[in-house]
């Protein structure tokens, strides 16, 4: 079985000392691709030389959480970067980009807006070079949905509503435009009630699959604050990871591996159709 990790910060600095090891342990395990968002103008560089050094893929864009440093420069530069490399057949997407209200600071005034705005004006840019978009969800479903449909056109949305964590109309929403929900180390969970029965009665072609490397951890790596404060570590989130999130994905919905790892696969090239391009 092969496998792509829709989601992955593999520029990560946790992963700075060891990045080619652990790519390579990954595609081990049967990780064939891995797609790289940005999060940040900093980044944009590494992001694209990784992705061709590890021949993945990966995405530009100003993440939520740093909009409130960002500037009208940096979406500028953003737009230099996707004019710059529009004929890379690694560039997939416009990501990681959206808006985030669990920071209480992002949900005040001036920096709720501007995170609005920027969501906007990639949305935009997403619209001018005809790339999906890899969207940040937390907290913030609804008004994500708003602005999407506020900037419908003819052409459908399409790309990835990273994490989703919401409800089934939110999730029937986000179907309606165009989008596949991706679904990682939080369904793991067993307290995750909510997200586990989406991840069992979604149509099985909704869903896409990813590790968000390092960040949200399954449940065999995480660590409470109690054990860690007992000297226990927090274990490592790596797109190595990908398969056995697989697993417990097809255990709650009932099906067979195979059967997720060949529908994740197509789900995730028709999100981001330049991955099938790649992939061939």
């Amino acid at each position: 079985m092969q496998w792509i990790d829709s989601h992955c910060h593999l520029d990560a600095f946790g992963f700075s000392g060891d990045v080619a090891q652990v790519r390579a342990n990954a595609r081990d395990q049967g990780v064939a691709h891995c797609v790289i968002p940005a999060v940040e103008v900093a980044n944009f560089d590494s992001v694209r030389l990784l992705a061709h050094d590890t021949r993945d893929s990966y995405c530009l864009g100003i993440h939520p959480l740093y909009v409130p440093q960002a500037s009208e420069a940096d979406l500028a530069t953003l737009e230099a970067h996707l004019e710059r490399h529009r004929d890379d057949p690694r560039l997939v997407a416009v990501g990681e980009i959206g808006l985030d209200y669990f920071v209480p600071a992002l949900t005040q005034s001036p920096l709720r807006e501007k995170q609005a705005h920027f969501y906007r004006v990639q949305l935009k840019l997403a619209r001018r070079f005809e790339l999906p978009v890899v969207l940040h969800v937390r907290r913030s479903a609804d008004l994500l949905l708003k602005h999407l449909r506020d900037l419908s056109t003819s052409t459908p949305w399409s790309g990835i509503a990273h994490a989703f964590n919401g409800s089934d109309v939110q999730a029937q929403e986000f179907l309606k435009l165009g989008f596949k929900l991706g679904f990682g180390g939080a369904v793991t969970y067993a307290r995750a009630l909510q997200l586990r029965r989406l991840a069992a009665t979604l149509p099985l072609g909704a869903l896409v699959l990813e590790t968000d490397a390092p960040d949200i951890p399954p449940h065999w790596l995480y660590a409470t604050a109690e054990q860690r404060a007992l000297g226990v570590e927090q274990g490592r989130n790596t797109p190595a990871e990908l398969p056995r999130i697989a697993a417990e994905v097809a255990n709650v919905r009932g099906i067979a591996l195979a059967d997720l790892a060949a529908s994740a696969w197509a789900s995730t090239c028709e999100a981001l159709p330049k991955v099938a391009a790649l992939l061939g």
